[in-house]
């Protein structure tokens, strides 16, 4: 019985190649709409699925291939003898070879499309032949990634058949295709329901990493197919390849100076930030957030929310870093930036908005929104009032603690986080560990209330003027009381930033 092959592609590249080679091998082609037109103005000797079917394309085109002369054809199990004598007796010839790919749904729910036009590119024939080739992959060679085409082709020309573990291979691809469409199109449409019983999630493999946190561990970078984020937008323009670490520190060091309107910089190492200021320019913002721990900042790790001048640059190529972000770099800045062949230049015009966190633990995923929560009510506790300049202290330090690791306390004077104290097991080692570090301090921020006065205490004597902190614990009134003791205004905010 001569083989077929049914080819039915949204994206042509390399589908002429494949069928002409088919056609070689003795195939018969048959295709539908847009491939069989493709594919008969290119001179290969196709046959329209509806002469198969003996029935039209309906409804837009939304039923081509849904019938049983295709899912039969599929679907008979050639090896056995009642499948077979019953697709004969319905006159249907198999199919050996299902070359689909779909709908670009992955790209279309990121543009700027009405429900309705998303809903249309929904795919439903090109998932269901390639469900049915997949599950019969014994029999049945399916095509769903244009990379494999050429696999393909080499394996029939060198033995006239497709190996039975490549077969698998590609039905597996097929199914790992489908988990991410179908959770695409899920999360479209449960977009306004919050936990969904089932987790659906669509990433697709961007690279290997040369390893993860560790040499002994590997790893790999997938990006999101329904989430246009900053870090699958970012453009590399010069350096080695970005590692495990680096991808995570960036997406931490860019979330922190893009929470300011300002021109801010974040200078930060292992996961943490050493350094963060907002200032007038890009100059002076990365001068701060530099001097506010130039030992840390060494081989780490910059962000800044505006362009990078010349002046910027030549002060940057002074240390040793890892990776420097940004919306944008001048010409000149990029040659000196360009001139350490091993620095990462990454640019990125992509804000960070991502709703969902996501930790894996053993045997389970943990699923919480983003800590994007504003401060919308500052309530001021203490007989002495912040200054104006104080408040403004304040908020840059509350929006600074949010990125450091638990136990997290922040001190900051005139717009630069000078002492960063995080991942201590209790706040009062955090309170220390940032008021040696921030000499000269005015506000202190904390990602929890104060269990006790100690910190209180703690900060008044490094002459801190202004505390910020959520507020809620039993003993609250024992800090306001250290507070208004030692003349130290404090405001309380209601909202906790915890990062573990």
């Amino acid at each position: 019985m001569k083989k077929r092959a049914l080819i039915s592609v949204y994206d042509k590249e390399g589908v002429l190649d494949l069928a002409k080679f088919l056609e070689s091998k003795d195939v018969e082609i048959i295709s539908t709409g847009g491939t069989f037109k493709y594919l008969k103005e290119n001179g290969v000797s196709v046959t329209e699925v509806n002469s198969i079917t003996d029935f039209p394309e309906m409804l837009d085109g939304r039923v081509k291939t849904l019938h049983p002369f295709i899912h039969a054809g599929i679907l008979a199990i050639r090896d056995n003898k009642e499948h077979m004598e019953t697709i004969k007796n319905h006159n249907i010839n198999t199919i050996d070879y299902v070359v689909v790919n779909l709908y670009p749904f992955f790209l279309k729910v990121r543009e700027d499309l009405s429900f309705d036009e998303k809903v249309e590119f929904i795919d439903i024939g090109g998932p269901t032949m390639l469900r049915a080739a997949a599950k019969n992959f014994k029999d049945v060679v399916v095509l769903s990634d244009i990379s494999d085409y050429k696999r393909v082709i080499k394996e029939i020309d060198e033995s006239n058949d497709v190996s039975l573990g490549l077969r698998k291979e590609l039905a597996g691809k097929v199914f790992n295709l489908m988990s991410a469409y179908d959770a695409a199109i899920s999360n479209f449409l449960l977009e306004d329901i919050d936990n969904p019983k089932y987790l659906s999630v669509s990433y697709e493999k961007a690279e290997d990493l040369r390893y993860g946190e560790n040499p002994h561990q590997r790893a790999t970078y997938y990006k999101s197919l329904e989430h246009s984020g900053s870090m699958n937008s970012f453009e590399v323009l010069n350096g080695k390849a970005l590692s495990y670490n680096n991808l995570k520190d960036v997406d931490i060091a860019w979330k922190v100076c893009n929470e300011f309107e300002e021109p801010a910089c974040c200078a930060l190492k292992h996961n943490t930030p050493c350094g963060v200021a907002v200032g007038e320019n890009d100059f002076e913002v990365y001068k701060k957030a530099h001097d506010a721990d130039p030992t840390s900042i060494f081989g780490g790790i910059v962000a800044l929310n505006r362009k990078v001048t010349k002046e910027t640059a030549s002060e940057m190529s002074k240390i040793f870093l890892e990776v420097i972000i940004a919306p944008e770099y001048d010409a000149d800045a990029l040659e000196i930036l360009k001139s350490k062949k091993n620095l990462r230049v990454l640019k990125c015009n992509v804000m960070p908005s991502s709703k969902k966190y996501m930790v894996s633990i053993d045997g389970g995923i943990l699923v919480q929104d983003e800590d994007i929560k504003s401060l919308e009510e500052l309530n001021v506790v203490t007989e002495n009032k912040p200054s104006e300049q104080e408040l403004k202290d304040m908020i840059f330090g509350m929006k600074v603690v949010k990125y450091v690791k638990s136990n997290a306390i922040v001190a900051v004077k005139d717009g630069v986080a000078v002492g960063i104290g995080g991942g201590q097991v209790n706040r009062i080692w955090a309170t220390n560990e940032a008021l040696e570090r921030g000499k000269g301090a005015t506000i202190l921020a904390s990602d929890a209330f104060f269990p006790f006065r100690d910190c209180v205490d703690e900060a008044n004597k490094f002459g801190i003027k202004g505390i910020i902190q959520p507020g809620g614990s039993i003993r609250d009134e024992e800090s306001i009381k250290a507070c208004n003791e030692h003349g130290i205004s404090m405001v309380f905010t209601g909202v906790r930033h915890f990062k573990h």
